[in-house]
């Protein structure tokens, strides 16, 4: 079975992936020039997730979406297992947002163009008034009222265990008074794990569970970390048991 999914990547995933993934980048870049940026930014993109997972069988599984109002806005928070993250979240939260991402996505043939007509912010690293522009963008971002999603590891994990988070986006929640949105991601280090960027995709459930919002108890330091603490312990309360536990990422 598993060489008839191997050929069936190859001979009809990948083909249409690469259709479908080019006509939702000059979708969006088109509608966003010419339309209405948060609305073409965001649906493209939702369905060719939703697609793509479609091609591949793969199941999908979210709980939580009780906890979320309508009318507010979030900094949804999540573990970083793998590719598939952005498949999940993009397809199955049924938010619209934004968002944050790392430089060399940019640098992908008609996403990058796609990912920058749409908004989304690129974290750039090359020196401290770079990452200050780049939560800039992040805040006015959020002033308009749109929800963002970060990724506060900052990079794949390399065991599907968590690293440490990064303060940015909890930073972001504080100066706004927003509530932190915990979410944790099971399945896509299963489906392609960093360490098998170049190999197959691997068939296996993908679950997406979206926690209670951590509402601030203030402004500063201590509502800072509290929601950074919050958030960590929620998604890792749901991780599957062999990924539960600290292991250092050392891209952080």
């Amino acid at each position: 079975m598993k060489y008839f999914y191997r050929l069936y990547q190859l001979c009809v995933f990948l083909p249409l992936f690469i259709v479908a993934t080019i006509l939702t980048a000059l979708i969006t870049i088109i509608g966003c020039r010419f339309g209405n940026g948060n609305f073409w930014g965001y649906y493209p993109g939702k369905i060719w997730s939703r697609f793509t997972t479609f091609l591949l069988f793969l199941p999908i599984h979210v709980e939580g979406r009780e906890y979320l109002d309508k009318s507010q806005s979030y900094v949804f928070v999540a573990n970083h297992q793998g590719a598939f993250d952005i498949f999940l979240i993009y397809g199955f939260l049924d938010r619209n947002f934004k968002w944050m991402l790392k430089m060399g996505l940019r640098k992908i043939p008609f996403v990058g163009m796609a990912c920058e007509y749409a908004h989304f912010i690129f974290i750039d690293k090359r020196g401290p008034s770079k990452i200050r522009h780049s939560y800039e963008q992040a805040r006015e971002i959020l002033k308009e009222g749109m929800s963002l999603v970060v990724f506060p590891e900052g990079a794949r994990s390399f065991t599907g265990h968590m690293g440490t988070f990064r303060r940015g986006a909890f930073m972001l929640a504080d100066e706004l008074h927003l509530p932190v949105c915990p979410l944790t991601i099971n399945g896509s280090f299963n489906i392609k794990p960093r360490t098998k960027d170049l190999y197959w995709v691997f068939w296996h459930p993908l679950t997406l569970t979206i926690h209670e919002p951590i509402a601030p108890i203030g402004k500063g330091a201590d509502n800072i970390r509290n929601q950074m603490d919050k958030s960590y312990e929620a998604i890792m309360s749901s991780l599957e048991s062999k990924y539960q536990g600290f292991i250092e990422n050392p891209d952080q």
